[in-house]
């Protein structure tokens, strides 16, 4: 017997020949990711793969393990046939019916039986259960929350490139085993093609480390990591190289080659960093910005930063980004600068100074990303709740949110500095 609050097993003397059990369940893609984990298919997302049918032998087993004859049960054995596949969104009814009873062994025979929404037998067989002799009765627990991350959002990313030509790549400094092999994976996606920076003896020892074959890449000699940052960012300046990536060398090293007046990168724009974030559970990618380069950046500092990310966005696909401008309250106070600035920024926006995305400012973290806690809070607006682009007052907040959700949230983040001119003609407007 099980009541709302309670579960009861049933004994061997206390099951009859006839009786029956049943339980409904409907295969969603969190159930089919979990089963492929926990069996190791390789391919659990298969509308018709194997596992899913024996998802449907799993249903079985949790009505003989939970409900008849429940707690204490053990299984002899099992016979079953799958009939037809079990696909994604197929509503499923596991059912077991008692047809013989064997007391000198106190084991049950079940007759046991899924079928799909449309009546159709989808796993049919028997089993051999031999029932408890102990009654149990004990409180029902709440199943645990469970989320798989699947990093998808990257996927498609990288998929968005397929059939464009790699590009050119200066990298400074990858002296490291991981850094070796960071950039050999990305030439095996077909995103880049490395320039590898660095002292030749330190690159070679790295890749031999990895175990990757750099034969193929070109080979720029430098004689430490600054000589590697200014060199990687010449190569740029000179049109060899069409990206740069950092390698094993700290970033005010690679950025103070960036920002030199005379033989850095620079434009008009002030430079920001923004980490592109797979985050489990979203839709989208999340950018963050800025996590890296601008310590406590200024009013027009901000808007800068909001102009390169809302670029990246449409870059990655985001056609008129959601722009939130964080702060601890989603109300104007004169006492948090933070404030003040988010209002200033979506009126800049309402100008026409800040196009290509819809802003809204201050909001604070939680009803920027929950569409609850903005009802809560009784906020109308595009963006609360459905942030794509995070803005953070500055460097410490954004570097603290993304490792947050990188080493709490089991989050993966891809940072990106960017500065750029184009213009933009399609409207933004203030939330």
């Amino acid at each position: 017997m099980m009541g709302d609050d309670f579960i009861e097993n049933r004994t061997f003397d206390e099951i009859a020949v006839g009786d029956q059990a049943r339980l409904i369940r409907t295969l969603s893609l969190s159930d089919m990711q979990l089963f492929g984990l926990a069996t190791g298919d390789a391919d659990p997302d298969g509308p018709d793969a194997v596992a899913n049918g024996m998802w449907g032998g799993g249903l079985i087993a949790a009505v003989l393990g939970t409900q008849l004859p429940g707690a204490g049960a053990i299984y002899r054995s099992q016979s079953l046939q799958f009939v037809l596949p079990v696909r994604l969104g197929d509503t499923i009814t596991a059912s077991v019916r008692v047809v013989e009873k064997h007391p000198e062994h106190g084991v049950i025979v079940f007759e046991c039986r899924c079928q799909n929404q449309n009546g159709e037998d989808v796993v049919l067989g028997r089993a051999e259960v031999e029932a408890p002799e102990t009654k149990l009765r004990y409180v029902r627990s709440a199943l645990p929350d469970v989320s798989i991350s699947t990093h998808d959002r990257y996927r498609q990313l990288i998929e968005r490139t397929q059939g464009q030509a790699p590009l050119p790549t200066a990298i400074a400094h990858p002296s490291s085993a991981h850094a070796i092999a960071a950039a050999i994976e990305a030439a095996k996606a077909g995103l880049i093609e490395p320039i590898l920076v660095g002292p030749e003896k330190k690159l070679r020892a790295a890749a031999a480390e990895a175990g990757c074959d750099i034969s193929a890449f070109r080979l720029v000699a430098a004689d430490h990591s600054h000589d590697a940052a200014a060199k990687a960012v010449a190569l740029v300046r000179a049109g060899e190289a069409k990206l740069l990536m950092k390698g094993s060398l700290h970033t005010d090293e690679l950025m103070a080659a960036v920002i030199s007046a005379t033989t850095g990168l620079r434009t008009e724009r002030r430079i920001s960093h923004a980490y592109v974030m797979d985050v489990a559970g979203r839709s989208s990618p999340l950018i963050i910005t800025d996590a890296a380069v601008n310590i406590l950046p200024s009013l027009k500092d901000k808007a800068d930063i909001i102009r390169n990310a809302i670029d990246l966005a449409h870059v990655i696909g985001i056609e008129v980004p959601k722009v939130a401008i964080l702060s601890a309250v989603e109300t104007v106070n004169p006492d948090l600068p933070s404030t003040l600035d988010a209002a200033a920024l979506c009126k800049m926006a309402d100008r026409g100074q800040i196009v290509g995305g819809i802003l809204d400012g201050p909001l604070a973290l939680d009803n920027a990303i929950s569409e609850a806690a903005a009802r809560e809070k009784g906020i109308v607006s595009p963006v609360a709740g459905k942030a794509e682009i995070l803005v953070v007052p500055n460097l410490e907040a954004g570097n603290m949110l993304a490792k947050q959700l990188t080493f709490l949230g089991g989050a993966d983040a891809a940072g990106v500095a960017s500065r750029s001119t184009r213009r933009r003609t399609r409207g933004t407007r203030c939330a």
